[in-house]
């Protein structure tokens, strides 16, 4: 028999483009399919939009507004598929693209597969944009290599660092119970806390060439990830501090410490000045780890500025400048 595959949706005020997610789910190539869009605690149309779905293929599962972690948890509780596909409410996939997957993965149930993604603006016609071309359209056969070659970015490793959306990736369910499941404390980059856990649980990973997945990009609107309030960036270091337990777990790589120097200052500078308790901790860590890159994050006059007066001077003028244009 064919593997099942579980889609799992989370969607919360997502009825502008839920019905577009879900034929998209719907229209997969791989018959062998089942597709569970958990309402987040929606106060729009979104519930009526997955009941007009429903059938033996598509449910609906209610949980409360407790994030998309705990959203993909409540999925996974009730997925009984052999592979787990997660897929965003604004986000689609191209029909091929779970089979192709499949294909490359060959039944294996220890090995993760990812695709190409094509980044849309909202409003474009995704089948018209280029999907992006990247370092990790490749096998790799080493969990660790591969994800200090994510973090590094060009600073530490020229060519290198980059963005896997999540529903890029294709899982085995058997990877996913070693790992553990998402972790509903986190906010922001909970998704890269999960998949490196997940990565390092597998065996490899096995790129598709043919396949997918197109993410919906968005103007005029700041996303989770780029709020710089209190939770969102005690939740950043959490995840920074929890993956670098999980590689220095599994590797003495010198690397190691200097991909995460970088990333413990960018997230202090960016702290900075209205939480300086959480910046003053970052800067020690990646103090500690031997950081000696670029002191300051941010435009050009930023940088101008704090080669001249140093990095905290600059953080200062763009936090109050913010803070009078009211951007």
């Amino acid at each position: 028999m064919k593997p099942l595959v579980s889609i799992i949706i989370p969607a919360y005020n997502s009825g502008r483009y839920l019905s577009a997610t879900i034929r998209s789910a719907l229209g997969q190539t791989w018959d062998s399919k089942e597709i569970i869009v958990i309402d987040n605690g929606s106060t729009d149309n979104t519930a009526q939009i997955i009941k007009d779905f429903e059938n033996d293929i598509v449910s609906i599962t209610m949980s409360a507004n407790n994030g998309a972690a705990a959203a993909r948890n409540a999925g996974l509780a009730v997925a009984k598929g052999n592979y787990i596909q997660f897929l965003d409410a604004d986000d689609l996939l191209s029909a091929d693209k779970i089979e192709s997957q499949l294909t490359r993965l060959n039944n294996s149930a220890t090995h993760l597969s990812i695709c190409r993604t094509v980044h849309f603006m909202d409003g474009e016609n995704h089948t018209l944009v280029k999907p992006d071309y990247s370092w990790f359209d490749a096998d790799s056969d080493n969990p660790v290599d591969f994800l200090l070659k994510l973090y590094a970015g060009e600073e530490v490793l020229p060519g290198y660092g980059g963005m896997i959306t999540v529903h890029s990736w294709l899982t085995p369910r058997s990877v996913i119970d070693k790992a553990g499941s998402w972790n509903e404390e986190l906010s922001v980059d909970d998704d890269g806390e999960f998949f490196c856990r997940v990565i390092l649980a597998s065996a490899g990973i096995k790129f598709s060439e043919q396949g997918l997945c197109y993410y919906r990009k968005f103007t005029g609107r700041r996303s989770l990830s780029s709020q710089k309030n209190l939770r969102g960036l005690q939740s950043t270091i959490a995840a920074i501090d929890l993956k670098y337990q999980y590689l220095t777990a599994k590797s003495n790589d010198k690397l190691i410490n200097r991909i995460f120097a970088r990333h413990y200052w960018w997230t202090g500078v960016l702290a900075y000045p209205e939480f300086k308790a959480l910046s003053k901790r970052c800067i020690q860590k990646a103090t500690a780890l031997g950081y000696n890159g670029e002191k300051y994050v941010g435009g050009p006059a930023g940088h101008t500025i704090a080669n001249i007066l140093g990095w905290k001077a600059a953080r200062l003028i763009v936090h109050y400048q913010q803070v009078f244009t009211g951007s």
